[in-house]
């Protein structure tokens, strides 16, 4: 412990990094009832915290292995770590990546001049291949975690937090991948001011370090979720384990969902887009917080710490994003609906959703006596979705709670639809109107109740225009009544009847 503390006091890591802020999350930490803080480690000049171990190892080779040069396995950050301390140092350095890591990552590496190699799955795929160009090529080896010199490295955000927050810390919430950060944090706080515990925070779907905790040994993982790809690890370090067992209090698991409403929430309170390992911690915090108001004594006013680890995020990820952070933090509940197939139901069922917010609504005719509606809803908690099923039940609205079905999450939502023998005399319009809280249903209360509705969809995307798409079947002896209707309406729109992609899919 005492050597891990003087590497730490001595790390050679100010060289490439700067002691990163640790800012008060305003928004956050009124909800929560407790001051959440974030060591902001994605405003590091490599959007991540990794450049501090890799430059302290490779500060510390000698003379001729720099000479050699350098290889690491890296999920991304590492990598680009190795890469910036390679261009500073003078040296070779080749990165072996998963093929699954985000081009963003990927990119940044090639552009700070070093050699990449795409391999395997996971980490522990391009590390296996890593070790074996280690040989060939006879260059040193800098690992992503398992090395006192780059836990020491990564030690140093421990260090600057105590000395950044000289007041009582409850506990301290730390990502953890292969150990490297969480054993470098641990191994400073708890020699200097042990009373603060240290949280780590995994996914559920790569939790090698809480199964190796509670075996009493490392466990090897068969395969590992790749959401959090910076975390994505099967076998954690053999020397951050041991620091681990030793000093870490704590593992708390957390899904896709959660880390999604995290990311969401720091970008609320901070206008920052953090890469799903980044927001780890966070959302490891935030569970921890919601628990902790259900003690005998609540957690109230205490500080929390969340090392808001890296920035490193494929945009073409936030769409993705965008949609399970509302499901994460129970702001959306969807449920499966069946109306009868008879004129005026849709009307009814609407005004039973009333003034809350639609998120998306989807139906397509397929049955002579009823109707399945697909239909999302803002709600304020967890307990809402339950109350408003009970209140569509009881007016005779049979309904299913998909609120927590990932088939309904991820598939089902997307494909409501097809072609339907039903859907005769249809006519298909786009419609825009200015996106307002229950400016769907307004508009659905415009609709003239004489032509049935065959098809319909719409989905909020948070901008300041509304598009719904919607089928009616309207007999061609009204069509100039139809006509009129429309140029009384009100919102813009389009006649889509005559579109090839919807004859080939849905006409």
């Amino acid at each position: 412990m005492t050597d891990y503390l003087k590497k730490i006091l001595t790390a050679r890591v100010y060289d490439v990094a700067h002691e990163s802020p640790l800012e008060l999350a305003p928004l956050l930490s009124a909800r929560l009832g407790n001051r959440l803080l974030l060591k902001r480690e994605d405003m590091q000049s490599v959007f991540s915290f990794k450049l501090r171990g890799a430059y302290n190892k490779m500060a510390h080779l000698k003379p001729e292995q720099l000479k050699r040069g350098v290889i690491c396995a890296s999920a991304g950050n590492h990598a680009q770590g190795v890469a910036l301390a390679a261009k500073r140092l003078g040296c070779r350095a080749m990165i072996v990546m998963p093929v699954t890591t985000p081009p963003v990552k990927v990119d940044a590496v090639r552009a700070r001049g070093a050699e990449v190699v795409l391999f395997g799955d996971s980490f522990t795929d391009a590390y296996n291949h890593a070790k074996t160009l280690e040989k060939e090529h006879k260059l040193t080896f800098v690992h992503p975690f398992d090395d006192p010199d780059v836990i020491a490295g990564q030690g140093t955000i421990g260090m600057e937090i105590l000395r950044q927050h000289a007041e009582p810390i409850h506990a301290i919430f730390v990502p953890v991948g292969g150990g490297g950060l969480i054993a470098g944090i641990a191994a400073y706080v708890k020699q200097v001011r042990p009373e603060i515990k240290i949280i780590g925070v995994e996914t559920v779907d790569a939790d090698a370090m809480a199964r190796s905790l509670k075996a009493g040994r490392r466990i090897t993982l068969p395969d590992v979720g790749l959401f959090s790809d910076g975390t994505a690890v099967k076998l954690v370090g053999q020397e951050t384990f041991r620091l681990a067992k030793q000093y870490v209090d704590e593992i708390i698991l957390v899904d896709t969902d959660a880390i999604c409403a995290a990311i969401k929430d720091v970008f609320q309170d901070t206008r920052s887009i953090l890469e799903p390992a980044g927001a780890l911690a966070i959302a490891g915090a935030k569970e921890y917080a919601e628990r902790a108001k259900k003690w005998k004594k609540p957690l109230k006013d205490a500080a929390l710490v969340a090392v808001a680890s890296g920035a490193n995020m494929n945009f073409d990820r936030l769409r993705f994003v965008a949609e399970q952070a509302a499901l994460g933090e129970a702001r959306e509940a969807l449920f499966a609906v069946t109306i009868p197939e008879e004129q005026g139901s849709f009307r009814r069922f609407c005004e039973l959703v009333g003034p809350r917010n639609v998120t998306e609504f989807n139906y397509r005719i397929s049955d002579d006596k009823a109707a399945h509606v697909f239909v999302g809803i803002e709600v304020a908690n967890r307990d809402e979705p339950a109350k408003i099923a009970k209140h569509f039940e009881r007016h005779h609205f049979k309904t299913l709670d998909l609120t927590d079905d990932e088939l309904g999450q991820l598939h089902i939502r997307h494909m409501v639809g097809g072609k339907s023998a039903l859907a005769h005399d249809e006519l298909l319009y786009r419609f825009e109107f200015p996106e307002r809280p229950g400016a769907l249903m307004r508009f659905l209360q415009s609709m003239a109740p004489n032509w049935n509705i065959s098809l319909f969809h719409y989905r909020n995307h948070g901008a300041d225009y509304g598009r719904i798409l919607v089928g009616l079947q309207v007999p061609k002896k009204e069509m100039k009544a139809f006509r009129e209707f429309l140029s009384t309406l009100g919102y813009r729109h389009w006649n889509e009847t005559s579109n090839p992609v919807y004859k080939l899919f849905l006409g």
